[in-house]
């Protein structure tokens, strides 16, 4: 009797501890928001908690006057960055256009830049070797198309398409505040290398923060293969050269070599001629 009222006594006190406690509504610790920062305390997570409402409600005010979740304003937050390279007449121009005008046409708001060191077809139009154009601004840095575009109108800008995007130094920072921080849609058209087969410019530098990179490549204009390189036709050395078929010229590896062997012999051909030249006119 004694083991029953025993095995009696533990199975009341297990069947007390499972029972479910009952707690006030207050007791309960509440819940953390969807989206949190790991905030310091002291003026550093004063100004970071002020970047995020900043941020947050900038991305509200983009889906309609302060609607929907915090979720769904960090996705429409959330920018992207295209790069398409290649050599000169390999299509940069014409891609570019092609993808800002889809963009247009499903109903975003678009915006084209461009260096206003190339003027070979006007400053108010970005325009291809075969002629197709579109309206652009023609700026010296990227930095100064916030203000010259006002503030109203760049927050309506959806997608921004920027050509000869070696040409601006400006290009990583511009980039990165543009999708990062203003949620747009950035499309850089650009020369990945020079004449040298050298980094020209910062477009190399944007790769690491695109979301795709394409590389176009142009038809050898000696032997009609793939090509990848520009060969520059003239004697001029300094990188930056504005210029077209007269002064460039897309070729394929064993052409570009070849190439830069004539480039070499005219140079000394030409070099010598000079020295004759000056050792005559001194007798």
């Amino acid at each position: 009797m004694r083991s029953i009222c025993a095995m009696r006594s533990l199975l009341a006190a297990a069947t007390a501890a499972a029972a479910p406690t009952v707690l006030r509504a207050g007791a309960f610790p509440p819940r953390p928001p969807l989206l949190s920062l790991p905030l310091r305390r002291g003026r550093a997570a004063g100004n970071m908690l002020g970047t995020a409402r900043s941020v947050s409600a900038a991305a509200q005010s983009r889906i309609g006057g302060g609607g929907g979740s915090a979720i769904e304003a960090w996705a429409v937050q959330s920018g992207e960055i295209h790069v398409i390279v290649g050599p000169m007449f390999a299509g940069k121009t014409t891609a570019l256009l092609r993808r800002v005008q889809a963009e247009a046409g499903s109903g975003r708001t678009v915006a084209l830049i461009k260096s206003d060191k190339d003027n070979r077809y006007g400053l108010d139009s970005v325009v291809t070797h075969d002629g197709t154009k579109m309206a652009c601004w023609a700026l010296s840095e990227l930095s100064s198309f916030h203000d010259k575009l006002g503030i109203e109108a760049y927050d309506k800008v959806d997608v921004i398409g920027i050509d000869e995007a070696q040409f601006f130094d400006d290009l990583y920072d511009f980039c990165c505040k543009a999708a990062d921080r203003d949620g747009k849609i950035v499309v850089v058209a650009g020369l990945d290398g020079d004449y040298k087969r050298k980094k020209f410019g910062s477009v190399l530098d944007i790769v690491p923060l695109a979301d795709s990179v394409t590389k176009l490549t142009a038809r050898c204009e000696l032997c009609g293969r793939r090509a990848f390189f520009t060969l520059r036709k003239t004697q001029e050395t300094k990188t930056e050269l504005i210029g077209g078929a007269d002064v460039y010229m897309p070729v394929c590896r064993q052409h570009y070599m070849d190439g830069q062997v004539v480039i070499e012999a005219t140079r000394i051909v030409l070099d010598l001629d000079r020295s004759t030249m000056t050792a005559q006119a001194l007798k």
